[in-house]
């Protein structure tokens, strides 16, 4: 069987993103550019009892492929049943586990970055998916630590449960999103372990992208916040571009908009509204703009509205 990653090139993943990663965004970042797109973070718990929003959260694009889903958990045999559930869907060709999930209820459950105050808890949980995965890849998605930075330790506990790649984001739970960075740390892991590591945290641009991949030496980059509302990072990364057209980008932002309608239904034109906050930032008259569209819920006016403003 042919892999479908390919890692002698820097990778380029969408990050799962609660709220944001849905099948319409996820769709467009695949078609500029992205090699590798995630589900938003699914809870074992609700995958296992097939409640039908979560089984919604799964459904890919035909374009998506190879295609990732991610699980989050913290018992062995809900994991299991969970993996053993995604075994039967066509179309996904790895399972993630989430180990690096800041929120307070997903860490207050145990799951998340909890995992990653207690390695030998976070063995058990990925060696558990890796066992019962029938799918091509295994990968977990890591931080360097609850509050202290351990990033060679939690490599190699990774490592050693079998799977095909980790993405870390270079802070500790307790840095959430706001601590800086800490690149080093990334490349630390990179050193310790052989298998492919994917860097994660701040890569907003095409400038950021080389940047922490020539120093890291990372095999690939996973940016989650610095595609909303720019989701052609990906397509600058994928050309070698620094500059996107005007053009380029209404283009991008209509097909976003059609898709999430397509999916979501009516109730897609309100869900679009935070998407134009983040796709309107630096355009003159952007406050204005914002506060029309929060009124708006019709379909075909909000289009409009769109087009004009872009």
């Amino acid at each position: 069987m042919k892999k479908k990653l390919d890692f002698s090139q820097p990778l380029m993943v969408l990050a799962p993103l609660a709220g944001y990663t849905d099948l319409p965004f996820r769709t467009v970042v695949k078609k500029f550019g992205a090699d590798l797109t995630i589900s938003e973070m699914i809870s074992s718990n609700a995958l296992v009892y097939k409640s039908e929003k979560t089984l919604k959260m799964i459904e890919k694009s035909p374009s998506e492929d190879p295609y990732f889903v991610q699980i989050a958990g913290n018992k062995p045999e809900l994991v299991r049943d969970a993996v053993l559930l995604l075994n039967d869907i066509e179309g996904i060709d790895g399972i993630d586990l989430n180990c690096g999930c800041p929120a307070p209820k997903v860490f207050n459950h145990g799951s998340g970055s909890n995992l990653l105050g207690d390695l030998n808890k976070l063995e058990e949980i990925l060696s558990t998916v890796k066992k019962y995965s029938k799918k091509q890849y295994t990968s977990a998605k890591v931080r360097l630590g609850v509050n202290e930075k351990i990033p060679v330790e939690i490599g190699k506990v990774v490592e050693s449960c079998g799977v095909d790649f980790v993405s870390v984001h270079g802070r500790t739970r307790a840095g959430k999103y706001k601590a800086p960075v800490d690149y080093d740390a990334i490349k630390a892991m990179k050193e310790a372990v052989s298998i492919p590591v994917i860097a994660n945290g701040d890569i907003k641009d095409f400038a950021k992208a080389k940047e922490v991949l020539e120093y890291t030496k990372a095999n690939g980059v996973m940016i989650g916040r610095g595609a909303i509302g720019k989701p052609w990072v990906f397509y600058q990364l994928k050309h070698g571009i620094e500059d996107i057209s005007e053009e380029k980008k209404k283009e991008i932002i209509l097909e976003h908009y059609d898709a999430v309608i397509k999916f979501h239904g009516e109730h897609g034109a309100i869900m679009f509204r935070k998407l134009l906050h983040s796709y309107s930032k630096g355009y003159q008259g952007a406050n204005e703009f914002r506060d029309v569209i929060n009124r708006i819920s019709d379909i075909k006016i909000m289009r409009d509205m769109i087009e004009n403003f872009f």
